[in-house]
């Protein structure tokens, strides 16, 4: 009878996980938008009880939302003017690397390559952007649709977010007088729960993201790598995805330091960026999330890759926050019962045979 209990309830979560993924697969951008929504609050919601002290929470609510533009804005434009003004003499490193490159495969590498060969590469790489073009433009246009895209989920999220942040516990606070009044209390531990797991993960990785690109800054400006500073915000933007973006990031560094400094520079910023991500994992990691993010390291693994091939990049981003959130709530729902001592469970190996008899 317990069994059956037990399968019962298995399979609705398994039926009301697939209704899930079916639904947000259907309203992908809606979905996109909300959750946009949620982190922009949880990333502002600090900054605007801050100034909800001295103001009313409407002006409050406006200045952080001002603030957190012109400070992406400001990023973006340092970027823009350090790329233009590096790109000349980018231009001429990147060609004086190139020869170096192409003269150590010729005459230094342990496999040999002809200049013929390597002509022949490029060759075939022009041959198939020409056989390849139109469906290359096709791709473009459809990344302008995406564009629109885009900038419509934005513009949904900053609206949504403008009514959490001013808002958003009267809008709770509806929601639940919306329920049975024995269904309330859990409810309200839920949303609780589920809120300080999800802001405390956003906040936290925004911070060891900062802290990501600002150390990157700093050890590829000492190096003398170009374009320190967009790929600094490269590394930033790549510890939004964990175990994937860092090491992603660190292989474009490489690779511009390669080119443009030789292979020497190149293995320096791959040992400093690993040397960050040790410095992150073991430190940041513990330090700003702390208990509120509880995932085990192969966990995170499998959600990510579970994410990775369910939707792409945007997947590998938000499967970690969900699954943690999910995960918290489920601790705070779930009776305690005892828990099983490591020391307690036998080795399979050693407790059957090879013919699968016990020994």
């Amino acid at each position: 009878m317990n069994l059956a209990g037990v399968s019962w309830r298995l399979l609705v979560v398994v039926a009301a996980i697939a209704l899930v993924f079916y639904a947000t697969s259907r309203v992908q951008l809606l979905f996109i938008a909300l959750f946009l929504a949620l982190v922009f609050t949880a990333v502002l919601r600090p900054a605007v009880e801050l100034f909800a002290r001295v103001m009313p929470r409407p002006l409050a609510t406006a200045l952080a939302l001002l603030g957190g533009v012109l400070v992406l804005l400001g990023m973006l434009t340092y970027v823009g003017v350090s790329v233009a003004g590096q790109w000349s003499k980018l231009s001429d490193q990147f060609g004086d690397g190139i020869d170096d490159i192409i003269d150590f495969l010729e005459n230094g590498a342990p496999f040999t390559v002809t200049t013929d060969q390597i002509n022949q590469w490029i060759e075939n790489g022009r041959t198939w952007i020409e056989e390849h073009g139109g469906e290359l433009a096709s791709e473009a246009a459809a990344g302008a649709g995406s564009v629109v895209e885009i900038l419509t989920a934005l513009a949904l999220a900053t609206f949504c977010a403008v009514f959490f942040l001013t808002s958003g516990r009267q809008m709770w606070a509806w929601f639940l007088s919306q329920l049975p009044p024995a269904a309330r209390e859990s409810w309200r531990v839920a949303g609780g729960a589920g809120w300080y797991t999800f802001s405390g993960y956003t906040r936290g990785i925004l911070i060891i993201a900062v802290s990501d690109g600002l150390l990157a800054f700093i050890l590829l400006s000492i190096i003398g790598v170009p374009l320190a500073a967009p790929l600094a915000v490269l590394v930033l933007i790549g510890a939004f995805i964990p175990l994937v973006g860092a090491p992603a990031a660190m292989v474009i560094a490489m690779i511009v330091a390669l080119a443009a400094n030789g292979p020497i520079q190149a293995a320096v910023v791959g040992i400093g960026i690993a040397l960050i991500g040790q410095f992150e994992g073991h430190v940041l990691q513990p330090l700003v999330m702390g208990k509120q993010v509880a995932l085990h390291p192969v966990v995170i693994a499998v959600v990510v890759l579970g994410g990775t091939l369910t939707a792409g990049i945007l997947g590998a981003v938000i499967a970690v926050p969900l699954v943690a959130v999910a995960w918290t709530v489920f601790s705070r729902l779930r009776t305690p019962e005892s828990e099983v001592d490591p020391e307690d469970v036998e080795d399979p190996s050693e407790t059957f045979d090879g013919e699968g008899d016990r020994a």
